[in-house]
């Protein structure tokens, strides 16, 4: 029994020794698996000549390892990064990792080479393909704000399923002025957060320039000479947004926007202006419409 309170007594010091040595990886913490690290790219840079690479959504965050290179989202174009060395034949390696709005984590090593291989790159959407199993080691598991606590990846599945579906479930709300007509086809929930399924049909030979669509709530009914009071809701993802639209044209789209509820004495407008004209378009849509949509439980991908 004392040879065990001994022994019990030393492998407390061996242990207090190890923390106090700040030696955390030889110490108290333990190393990670391989199948969690997330296998990074490799991406050969120059001075004379730009890289450019194509992300299949948005980015929201680019971070550099080293001051070696300087990148940074390309002018007008929301999803592609370009990257260029700082330092002409600079020594070793350095990397760089990118955010999308999908929630997709990229991790690149970077190297300099006089000519580099490939000065365009784009990058795969794994959603494209059939088989959406392999997540690639979490590369998909990064949360935003805007989201609550939903999956940028579930999000971005939901869009898609709703317009590959193109089911119309409510059949009353719709507007139409001088050709263009503006539907809610259908209005779904999940945690958290209201999916709009739209269609903007141009039936006029004149093109449609979207300015801006708008959800706000407002009053049902104003009274003169009384300010007009209202909230307005901003998207936090859209699936298939075109705002210009073409003669004879169809556009659908999916807004995805967090979730709310509306007052009796209010009710939620959307609107569809476009640029340098006078065809907006109005939908007014009830709190019975939107304790109504739709649950997501289950989505089926094929």
């Amino acid at each position: 029994m004392k040879k065990l309170i001994i022994m019990f007594a030393l492998l407390l010091g061996v242990v207090s020794v190890k923390a106090q040595s700040n030696d955390l990886y030889q110490g108290i913490t333990k190393k990670l698996p391989y199948r969690q690290m997330v296998t990074p790219y490799g991406v050969q840079v120059t001075f004379a000549k730009t890289v450019h690479i194509i992300f299949p959504s948005a980015v929201k965050y680019v971070d550099l390892g080293s001051n070696y290179i300087i990148a940074g989202k390309a002018d007008g174009a929301e999803n592609v990064v370009r990257v260029k060395a700082t330092t002409e034949g600079f020594p070793g390696e350095t990397n760089f990792s990118v955010i999308c709005e999908d929630g997709s984590f990229y991790s690149f090593n970077a190297k300099y080479a006089h000519e580099p291989e490939m000065l365009n790159i784009e990058m795969k959407d794994f959603l494209e393909n059939e088989d959406t199993t392999d997540f690639s080691h979490t590369r998909m598991n990064i949360y935003f704000r805007e989201l609550g606590n939903e999956s940028p990846l579930l999000v971005k599945l939901i869009m898609q399923s709703i317009y590959k579906n193109n089911d119309r479930e409510i059949k009353h709300l719709g507007c139409k002025r001088f050709g263009v007509q503006f539907l809610v086809k259908g209005i779904y929930s999940h945690n958290g957060l209201f999916y709009f399924h739209t269609q903007t049909k141009n039936s006029s030979n004149v093109l449609f320039d979207t300015d801006f669509i708008r959800f706000k709530i407002v009053d049902k009914k104003v009274a003169k000479r009384t300010a007009i009071q209202e909230t307005v809701i901003d998207p936090v993802r859209s699936y298939n947004e075109i705002l210009v639209i073409g003669g004879k044209n169809t556009v659908r789209t999916v807004y995805t926007v967090p979730q709310f509820t509306i007052p009796d004495d209010k009710v939620l407008v959307i609107e569809l202006v476009e640029k340098n004209g006078g065809r907006h378009q109005t939908i007014r849509v009830k709190n019975s419409d939107i304790v109504a949509a739709k649950v997501i439980n289950e989505l089926k991908i094929k």
